[in-house]
């Protein structure tokens, strides 16, 4: 259920930039295309990296 309430709120977050500033989204996107393989990578490498420390820092310091 947690998993479920983190997509649907990953998706409500994505959802408001091309909601509120569609031409700033779709220039962002016109840049990413312009980016290597590599560089692709390395975001999504300091994404995930960003992500699971995250998730373990809110796992072991807040309360339960």
């Amino acid at each position: 259920m947690n998993f479920m309430l983190a997509f649907a709120l990953m998706l409500a977050l994505e959802g408001l930039a091309p909601l509120l500033a569609p031409a700033a989204w779709r220039e962002i996107f016109r840049q990413l295309l312009a980016l290597s393989d590599g560089q692709i990578r390395f975001v999504g490498l300091c994404s995930v990296t960003g992500g699971l420390v995250l998730y373990l820092a809110l796992l072991y310091w807040v309360p339960q």
